[in-house]
């Protein structure tokens, strides 16, 4: 009977998170393809150090890892065919600060970049943007995205430690 409980739950937790999903195969492919989409962080992982792990092991709801929650912060990096946009927090090791607090974490528009797609063959997409045109630093983000619009992204510059961000694809909001 435990056994029968046990393949049960298992089950519903399975369908659980297909019913979950982001968004579907279809509207993954459309935004992907018309290079229009945002990316939304849910999550933060820094690269592991003495420093950052001292620091998060101070931070409320600290869980002795080295994942940030970021769900409810309307952190994310918007794409369209001219522009990435970013705003993007930042944990970890910066080998050059800036000197305004206020311009901290990953924010920049960025209008010339180069954008290079890749698809596996169970169609998921990997994406490379490189920025050219960002004043204190270009970036270089590498979008993991599976066909059910769940993404990782991989941000990494020539002054900061490259940290991952977990989310999910939104189609952009329609104007009206």
């Amino acid at each position: 009977m435990k056994r029968l409980n046990l393949i049960l739950s298992l089950a519903f937790l399975s369908i659980g998170f297909q019913s979950f999903a982001q968004t579907n195969k279809e509207t993954t492919v459309k935004i992907v393809a018309d290079k229009n989409y945002t990316f939304v962080a849910n999550t933060a992982i820094p690269m592991a150090n003495n420093d950052i792990s001292r620091v998060l092991s101070m931070m409320p709801g600290a869980q002795g890892g080295s994942t940030i929650n970021l769900t409810g912060s309307q952190y994310d990096v918007r794409v369209t065919k001219d522009s990435v946009v970013a705003f993007l927090p930042y944990y970890g090791r910066s080998y050059s600060a800036p000197l305004d607090p206020s311009e901290g974490g990953i924010k920049f528009t960025s209008k010339d970049f180069t954008y290079t797609e890749s698809k596996n063959k169970k169609g998921a997409y990997t994406i490379q943007i490189n920025t050219k045109d960002v004043k204190r630093e270009n970036y270089r983000f590498t979008i993991n995205i599976s066909t059910n619009g769940y993404a990782q992204l991989t941000a990494s510059s020539v002054n900061k430690q490259p940290i991952i961000f977990n989310g999910y694809l939104n189609e952009p909001k329609k104007k009206d």
